[in-house]
């Protein structure tokens, strides 16, 4: 476990600067989570010159949409989605100050553009483990877009969270190093 990193988000430039595809976070803090609906809305605001639901400056993003919580519980099975769904949104949210996207599944190359760019990562959390991943995750609240209901915005605060980093600011991509170990083609 000495390997893990433990980071708060949101993530400040510095560290932003040292985290390298491969690196093994362990994440403490706030974050939100939206998912294609969300940022389809999202978007269209932020092409209209109005402001993002949440501060987006500096900001991270979870994709996920969280199933019901059973009584007792914070939140649902909370595993990631895929997102490649959310790339066409990505670009312009990252260059109005998004930083960090936690999904699984690789980016397009214009995402990968805008993200060393502006200085931003992508990190992968663990598909099918969403029983596991909500047990990281402290409270949940509903903060904007009620109606697309699991596709809502939420403001999620989140301990010892795992994940890893996919996409780093430098082009570092660790699904393309982990072919590359193996001479697989893209």
């Amino acid at each position: 476990m000495d390997r893990v990193r433990k980071i708060k988000v949101p993530i400040d430039n510095e560290v932003l600067a040292q985290l390298r595809a491969g690196d093994e976070l362990s994440i403490k803090g706030i974050m939100y989570v939206a998912r294609d609906a969300a940022h389809k809305r999202i978007f269209e605001a932020l092409s209209h010159g109005l402001p993002a639901p949440f501060d987006i400056q500096g900001t991270t993003v979870y994709y996920m949409g969280p199933s019901p919580a059973r009584a007792g519980k914070i939140i649902g099975s909370a595993g990631p989605t895929t997102s490649g769904r959310m790339d066409i949104y990505t670009p312009l949210l990252i260059a109005k100050g998004l930083r960090t996207m936690i999904g699984k599944g690789p980016r397009a190359k214009e995402v990968k553009d805008a993200m060393m760019q502006y200085g931003a990562v992508y990190l992968g959390a663990i598909g099918g483990a969403g029983a596991l991943i909500s047990q990281s995750i402290r409270s949940s609240r509903i903060i904007a877009y009620e109606d697309l209901g699991a596709e809502a915005v939420h403001q999620i605060e989140v301990v010892d969270f795992p994940c890893i980093v996919i996409n780093d600011t430098y082009g570092g991509d660790l699904y393309e190093s982990g072919k590359a170990q193996y001479h697989l083609e893209s």
